[in-house]
């Protein structure tokens, strides 16, 4: 009974980190039909402050799906960690986690900031 949950809970981290990884092809391959696009439309802008905000737009939206896989992924090293037998495993586990949570922390306040640049009138900026 215990290794049959071990297995399931085995296949369950396996199933996540592979919906994780579909999700970070999805991001990338949005990120680059966006980013191809606004390379055409904002080549021969003379306003760069417009290819900018597209720039960042897109680049937000990777951030943005980025965070989402890495939870995904956060959630398959906690699976793991339920049925690593040995500490070493358990080390292993928790300092890729810690990592991943590190990333997903920096990649979130990146995201805020945008938002609030995003949101706060030119004018303000400066105060």
């Amino acid at each position: 009974m215990t290794e049959t949950i071990k297995q399931i809970t085995l296949w369950l981290a396996t199933g996540t980190e592979a919906i994780a990884g579909v999700l970070i092809a999805i991001a990338v391959i949005e990120a680059a039909i966006r980013a191809t696009a606004v390379v055409l439309r904002y080549s021969k802008t003379t306003d760069p402050s417009r290819s900018h905000e597209a720039k960042e737009e897109v680049r937000l939206r990777l951030g943005r799906w980025l965070a989402l896989a890495l939870e995904f992924e956060l959630g398959a090293d906690i699976l793991r960690t339920a049925i690593a037998p040995t500490w070493s495993e358990i080390g292993q586990l928790a300092a890729i986690a810690a990592v991943r949570t590190a990333l997903n922390y920096f990649l979130q306040k990146e995201i805020d900031k945008a938002a609030v640049r995003r949101t706060t009138p030119p004018s303000l900026v400066g105060s």
